[in-house]
């Protein structure tokens, strides 16, 4: 329910794409402290970027919805709103893929990280895409074949969070010693879905039963040191694994000799102070081939993950008769759940992009309530947490 212990529009502008993409992310100074922040020129010189990169054509980080995908994210009552998304449509110029992203910060400057790298590693991904694609074509002298495509774009997954993680440990503007983000990130080209996964965020499908009904599918981990071979790997580096007395459900992740931070994932973007004792940015790589059955995508930030059981956030994504009011109709679901379900706790944050796969409304035979009824009932019926599953 925490990582660490210790109004937006609703469209943007359609604008040409600037001609060197990669000159506007971040621009990254010397190596200094790494608790240092981010000062006037600095924050200058990142809002200029920002501008130019969020004129993008076809790429959405706010609340609203695009041709197949609808996103929405809302404050919890914690502090700052430290989750991003992003839906980049076109992606890397081709007009049948489309990259989302998911991204929960935490720490001090969590919000800051998580921004960052929501606008930097969709570049990053797409740089690297056509990179190794064209490498792997001249190498063979012809097309990549489905499993060589695959792997391409695994590969430039891997090697785009693993730059996005050097990125970041330049950085003098942000702290990023302290704090960190996760990351769920697809790429969906024609009938491939390629999805790279750290920390404690999740993608989950929603696909047709024989019965015709929605059903979920969990295509991503939770990569918590819950986790037999991820709190091996971290004790293994000297870092610590436990749990508070206070909440003795929920592992977490400390420094050697210092009851310090408390990180309650086990794989991170940022969060250096820990990248010594275990903690590790290596991106789980996911994919699976669409079958005319999977209906639609969904990620999401551990805000609705921690009220929402799988099932339910397909039954009401599968209730919502537009696509464009699905992401919010979730979100809004998670924040009532949380309000039933820990009326002491503060409401956490909570983002959600979801990506559908045909352009028709979508209409489930299980879903017969009104999405106000639907949402009632998930919140009333208590359900836990998923076990993880397996593709």
């Amino acid at each position: 329910m925490g990582s660490c212990f210790s109004s937006q529009s609703t469209s943007e502008e359609s604008l040409a794409m600037p001609p060197d993409i990669e000159s506007i992310v971040y621009k990254k100074t010397s190596p200094g402290s790494p608790n240092s922040v981010v000062d006037g020129r600095n924050q200058g010189n990142m809002q200029q970027q920002q501008q130019q990169l969020h004129r993008i054509r076809d790429r959405m980080f706010l609340n609203g919805s695009t041709q197949c995908a609808s996103l929405f994210s809302r404050q919890g009552n914690k502090g700052t709103n430290q989750d991003a998304m992003i839906v980049w449509e076109n992606f890397g110029l081709k007009s049948d893929a489309v990259f989302c992203g998911i991204f929960d910060g935490h720490g001090p400057s969590g919000h800051l990280v998580a921004k960052s790298v929501r606008d930097s590693l969709p570049v990053k991904i797409s740089t690297q895409w056509e990179v190794d694609t064209k490498k792997n074509n001249d190498l063979r002298g012809i097309n990549l074949n489905t499993s060589d495509f695959v792997q391409t774009l695994k590969d430039s997954f891997m090697k785009s969070y693993e730059a996005m993680d050097r990125e970041l440990k330049m950085y003098t503007n942000i702290d990023c010693f302290c704090s960190g983000t996760t990351a769920v990130t697809l790429v969906k080209q024609g009938q491939n879905l390629v999805i790279g996964n750290v920390g404690d965020s999740r993608a989950i499908m929603g696909t047709r039963a024989e019965d015709n009904s929605i059903t979920a599918i969990q295509l991503t981990v939770d990569l918590k040191p819950n986790l037999q071979e991820e709190a091996k790997r971290i004790q293994g580096c000297k870092g610590r694994v436990f749990a508070r007395p206070d909440e003795p459900e929920v592992l977490r992740v400390w420094l050697p000799n210092n009851d310090f931070p408390g990180l309650a994932m086990s794989r991170a973007l940022g969060d250096f102070c820990l990248k010594t004792f275990g903690l590790i940015s290596v991106p789980e790589m996911f994919y699976r081939r669409l079958t005319r059955k999977d209906e639609f995508v969904v990620l999401a930030t551990d805000g609705v993950w921690d009220v929402l059981s799988n099932d339910e956030v397909v039954d009401i994504v599968a209730s919502v008769p537009l696509h464009s009011q699905a992401a919010q109709a979730l979100v809004e679901s998670a924040v009532h759940a949380w309000k039933d379900k820990y009326p002491t706790s503060k409401v956490d944050d909570c983002a959600v992009v979801c990506l559908f796969f045909n352009s028709n409304n979508l209409y489930s035979a299980s879903a017969t309530l009104s999405p106000e009824k639907m949402m009632q009932k998930c919140v009333a019926s208590g359900t836990k947490k998923d076990p993880v599953g397996t593709i």
